[in-house]
């Protein structure tokens, strides 16, 4: 059986937290560096988090994929700017982007979306 967004996204998340008892200082340079990159600036966060979507979706990184949809939710994207976003990766993914803006990042938003409303 396949594990549901939440279940992903906390895999992710506590595998962190126990890496990061053994190899603190990797762990604490990545976490360092990604607050860093998703500061604002020239680009809100919203922004930021939306081009992550992309970018995870792409890739096909199902952890990724569920965190960076539940950040973009935070930040306050909507389902249909996170679908949009999502689908700039076809572009250049193709049909295996595709599959997972169908599938996984379908389930991320039915997932999250209740948690901000």
């Amino acid at each position: 059986m396949s594990k549901g967004p939440r279940e992903l996204m906390n895999n992710f998340l506590n595998g962190m937290q126990e890496l990061g008892k053994t190899n603190e200082v990797q762990v604490g340079a990545f976490m360092n560096l990604s607050s860093k990159l998703f500061e604002p600036g020239v680009l809100d966060l919203k922004t930021k988090v939306l081009i992550s979507v992309g970018i995870a979706v792409y890739n096909r990184c199902e952890y990724c994929i569920p965190f960076h949809t539940f950040k973009a939710l935070e930040a306050g994207a909507t389902r249909e700017e996170i679908i949009e976003a999502a689908m700039v990766s076809v572009g250049l993914g193709g049909g295996p982007s595709m599959a997972y803006i169908a599938t996984l990042l379908k389930d991320s938003l039915d997932e999250f979306e209740g948690d901000f409303k």
